[in-house]
């Protein structure tokens, strides 16, 4: 089935789901309208990060968004509530297609939460309003289908007096055909591949304290159909396949040793949030895994760091701001220094992996920050080695995020500006991961990059909210771009 095909019929789930519930007062509908262009077709940087898989057409383009959600009830004194929400879109410029963008079923059950579908999904701790893109799932692509058993939110434990909560989630997604490459017997296949996803945060810090702190983890796993790919030789069962891939063992076996099973990934978190007077303070670090360099800490120098603050408009004084965003993301290192320690493994080629040949991506987009990009908007003329699906790893970024309101005119705005590096394979610095010849298919160099978004909303009497939106890119990593669109959106319930 096509993914046209999906989202017809996802819409038209959608439009009975409308009519069977029309009389449900707690029914929220959404319709927005968006029309622009980009120059050069080419889609810039902050029009298409960020925005789970909602982006426009290059070039001239109309679009039409649609959304219906039922949430919990709002007063969540219910042992068992239910919710569900559904949006489209469709495009219409050089081409045309309809997405489904978000498409579940959720209930609860007292603090626990059983979702089923697709969900916008960031993983990590980090302001999920304003960052950059969280190490794990960012939210620039479409979500993975999946069944999934949270504590969404942090529960207070009523022990210890308050002073401990916890949130987590338990995942099982379908990713689809993956090509897989296997380089002891020089081919390639195409087999279904799952993701196994779960994560557990904890919060230290009583819920009328000002400081609180916060640390967790995330674990992410694409695996599937292991017995195809190494045939004979792989003697391990469904059940003990899946246990080696949620607890990241190694398994031997023939020419297999001591492999992990499936392309295992995710981030150590840590974060302290204290609360002045008026403002809120967040502090955020995470720390990125993959082949298990950072438990010997040949990684470290790598990392999202994190500053949030959040205006508390205490006194109903209203300020021209709401929160301000400070980033900053180094993954140059990856434990490929001539002083990094000894880990077992090379070094960590981050998003890329050697048997799944497009890595840590889904329907062709990574999943992760987007600073870390494919070659699908880098230019032509930078350098690539064929074997990696990202082309530009090692990446030093600085990031602002802000968001307020100058009288009755909103404002959200986007700036990065990085150093981009390549990979170690497109670079002739001194390193210890032991590849062969790296550099020889070209040098990448340093390339620097900008890019900015700004976004006006105006709420008019009627409930009709107008928008402007405008994003550009300017340097040498992508092809000089820019974009506008125009936008009207009306939102009610029912």
């Amino acid at each position: 089935m096509g993914r046209k095909t999906t989202g017809l019929l996802a819409l038209a789930f959608c439009m009975a789901t409308f009519a069977v519930k029309a009389q449900d007062s707690n029914l929220n509908f959404n319709v927005q309208g968006l029309g622009g262009i980009t120059t050069r077709d080419i889609m810039p940087f902050w029009l298409r990060t960020n925005q789970f898989g909602s982006i426009p057409l290059d070039g001239p383009s109309l679009s039409m968004i649609g959304s219906l959600k039922k949430e919990y009830k709002q007063s969540g004194d219910k042992l068992f509530d239910w919710g569900t929400s559904f949006e489209g879109r469709a495009n219409l410029g050089q081409g045309s297609n309809l997405t489904l963008i978000e498409g579940y079923g959720k209930v609860r059950l007292g603090k626990f939460e059983l979702r089923a579908g697709r969900s916008k999904e960031i993983m990590g701790l980090c302001d999920t309003t304003l960052t950059s893109g969280s190490w794990a799932v960012s939210g620039t692509n479409l979500g993975i289908p999946e069944v999934e058993l949270s504590v969404r939110d942090f529960w207070t434990l009523p022990w210890f007096g308050q002073l401990f909560a916890f949130k987590g989630n338990y995942a099982h997604g379908w990713l689809g055909t993956v090509s897989m490459a296997r380089f002891i017997m020089q081919d390639t296949l195409l087999l279904d591949s799952y993701l196994h996803q779960k994560s557990l945060y904890g919060r230290f810090g009583k819920p009328a304290w000002r400081i609180k702190l916060y640390g967790g983890f995330n674990h992410q796993v694409v695996w599937g159909h292991e017995q195809e790919y190494y045939t004979e030789v792989y003697t391990l069962s469904p059940v003990e396949t899946y246990l080696h891939v949620i607890t990241g063992t190694k398994y031997s076996s023939g020419y297999i040793q001591d492999e992990r099973q499936g392309n295992h990934l995710g981030s150590i978190d840590i974060g302290l949030e204290y609360e002045f007077e008026k403002v809120r303070l967040l502090l955020y670090r995470q720390n990125f895994f993959e082949a298990g360099a950072l438990a010997h800490l040949a990684n470290i120098q790598d990392g999202l760091n994190g500053f949030s603050i959040e205006n508390l408009h205490k006194g109903d004084k209203k300020g021209l701001w709401n929160k301000l965003l400070f980033e900053f993301l180094y993954t140059r290192n990856q434990a490929g220094e001539p002083w990094s320690p000894e880990t077992g493994s090379a070094y960590e080629p981050y998003y890329n992996h050697g048997q799944y040949v497009s890595g840590w991506s889904y329907l062709g987009t990574g999943l992760g920050t987007s600073f870390i990009g494919t070659r699908d908007y880098i230019r032509e003329d930078l350098p690539a080695h064929p074997v990696e699906y990202f082309i530009n790893n090692r990446v030093m970024a600085f990031h602002f995020g802000c968001d307020g309101k100058v009288k009755d005119l909103g404002y959200l705005l986007k700036a990065s500006w990085s150093k981009n590096y390549g990979t170690y394979r497109t670079t002739d610095e001194e390193q210890s991961t032991n590849l062969p010849d790296p550099g020889s298919l070209g040098v990448f160099g340093e390339v620097r990059q900008f890019s900015g978004f700004l976004e006006l909303n105006k709420e008019l009497d009627s409930g009709l909210n107008l928008g402007l939106i405008g994003a550009f890119d300017l340097g040498k990593l992508y092809y000089n771009s820019f974009g506008l669109f125009l936008k009207a959106a009306y939102a009610f319930n029912l």
